[in-house]
């Protein structure tokens, strides 16, 4: 190894060292920053014992027709993409409310035309799909 090299290499192993060894006052904006970059989650390897416990999942049940339709339907029903029926059109909406909601549940769970089985909400139930359903012909007669 260089003269150099080692000079750097001892020089970088004193910054290390005295480096962890220095505290700095943070300000509140730093310390918003540090907050805002630091990592979302760790991972916990059985058996340590500096894990957290787990947290149990809840099921909340099925969500509302309004929350399906905000997060998953909305996309093309709001705008009528591809075709879709928009909510609160009742003119696109007429024929189909005529073929009955057993009809309308399957089409939109099984997919019709442009439309994607669940409208690609795979998430959601079907519990949840007939909900949605209801709630877009409810808002569009």
């Amino acid at each position: 190894m260089s003269i150099k090299r080692q000079v750097w290499v001892a020089a970088v192993g004193v910054f290390t060292v005295t480096g962890a060894m220095l505290s700095f006052a943070v300000t509140e904006q730093e310390q918003q920053i540090i907050d805002r970059i630091k990592p979302v989650g760790e991972v916990c390897i059985q058996g340590k014992s500096d894990c957290a416990a787990p947290v149990a999942a809840v099921a909340s049940g099925p969500r509302s027709g309004a929350d399906v339709y905000g997060t998953a339907c909305v996309a093309c029903h709001g705008t009528g993409a591809a075709g879709a029926p928009k909510l609160g059109v009742a003119a696109d909406w007429t024929a189909r409310i005529a073929q009955g909601e057993e009809t309308l549940v399957s089409n939109a769970i099984n997919g019709i035309r442009g439309m994607p089985p669940k409208g690609t909400c795979m998430a959601c139930s079907d519990e949840e799909i007939k909900l949605a359903v209801q709630h877009m012909v409810a808002g569009s007669q």
